[in-house]
C-alpha cells in the first residue's frame, strides 16, 4: 500500500508531468482528455475539477520558469483536456472511443480463444491477466483516438482546400 501512494505521489511533480505531457509522440498520447488527466473514465466531474487545479499548478509556465516553453505546452493539454471534458457532448464522444477499444480487445480475444479451442489447445491468453488486457485497451484506444485525429485533419485540409478554390 505504502509503495503504492509513494509510486503514485512520484508521478505528482512539475518535472514529471511536463516530461509525460511533452514527451515523443505526445500530440497523439495527449489526445485522450482522461489520459492527460490520469482520470478514470467514471471519474466525476468534481473529481476531473480537482485534478485539473491539481496538474495546472504542478505544470503552469509561471511556476517552471526553468522550463517555460515545455511547461506552456503541458499546461495547454492539461487545459484542452479539461476543457473538453467539460462540454458533455465532447466526454461522450471520449468516452464512446474509449468503449470502441475496450470492445474491440474483449472481441479480439474471444476470437482468439475461440480459435484456440478449435486447435484443441487450452482457451488461455496474455490478455486474461488483468494487467495486460488493461494495457491492450490502453493502446488501442490511443489507435483510434489517433485515427479521429487523422480523419479531423483530412476533412479539415480538404475544407481548406475547398475553399481555396471558390
Amino acid at each position: 500500500q505504502v509503495k503504492q501512494i509513494e509510486k503514485r505521489d512520484s508521478v505528482l511533480t512539475s518535472k514529471n508531468q511536463i516530461d509525460r505531457l511533452t514527451r515523443p509522440g505526445s500530440s497523439y498520447f495527449n489526445l485522450n482528455p482522461f489520459e492527460v488527466l490520469q482520470m478514470d473514465p467514471e471519474a466525476t466531474d468534481e473529481e476531473i475539477k480537482k485534478r485539473f487545479r491539481q496538474l495546472s499548478i504542478l505544470v503552469h509556465p509561471d511556476k517552471n520558469q526553468d522550463d517555460a516553453d515545455r511547461a506552456q505546452k503541458a499546461f495547454e493539454a492539461v487545459d484542452k483536456a479539461y476543457k473538453l471534458l467539460l462540454d458533455q457532448e465532447q466526454k461522450k464522444r471520449a468516452l464512446d472511443v474509449i468503449q470502441a477499444g475496450k470492445e474491440y480487445v474483449e472481441h479480439t480475444v474471444k476470437e482468439k480463444k475461440k480459435q484456440l479451442k478449435k486447435d484443441g489447445k487450452p482457451p488461455a491468453v496474455e490478455e486474461d491477466d488483468p494487467e495486460v488486457f488493461k494495457q491492450a485497451v490502453y493502446k488501442q484506444t490511443m489507435k483510434l483516438f489517433a485515427e479521429l485525429e487523422i480523419k479531423r485533419k483530412e476533412r479539415e485540409a480538404k475544407e481548406m482546400h475547398e475553399r481555396y478554390e471558390q
